[in-house]
């Protein structure tokens, strides 16, 4: 069973920018599509970035244009790049599979807290 840890999380200013890994345990390059996701107090998980194979990406259209996602299957990670962020961006950010329907166990996600 692969376990995910994420890390890069932390408080920043709105405007700021952070860099988040999500470091599998085993590998991945065979897992089709990966994704972030991030939950806000109250609120259901929320997919809002995802890479399959041959790097085609996709972003919910709150956060289009400000994160990038991307994967190194020879170091098993995934990354989300996060720009110009903003209050409502705050949440634990999770990494899993995306669009298969089944996913590995749940990291423990990491925060992300945007706020002056």
């Amino acid at each position: 069973q692969v376990q995910l840890v994420e890390s890069g999380g932390g408080l920043v200013q709105p405007g700021g920018s952070l860099r988040l890994s999500c470091a599998a345990s085993g590998s991945i390059i065979r897992i089709n599509a990966m994704g972030w996701y991030r939950q806000a107090p109250g609120k259901p998980r929320e997919l809002v970035a995802a890479i399959a194979s041959g790097d085609n990406s996709h972003y919910a259209d709150s956060v289009k244009g400000r994160f990038t996602i991307s994967r190194d299957n020879a170091k098993n990670t995934v990354y989300l790049q996060m720009n110009s962020l903003k209050p409502e961006d705050t949440a634990v950010y999770y990494c899993n599979k995306a669009y298969e329907g089944s996913y590995f166990r749940w990291g423990q996600g990491t925060q992300v807290t945007v706020s002056s």
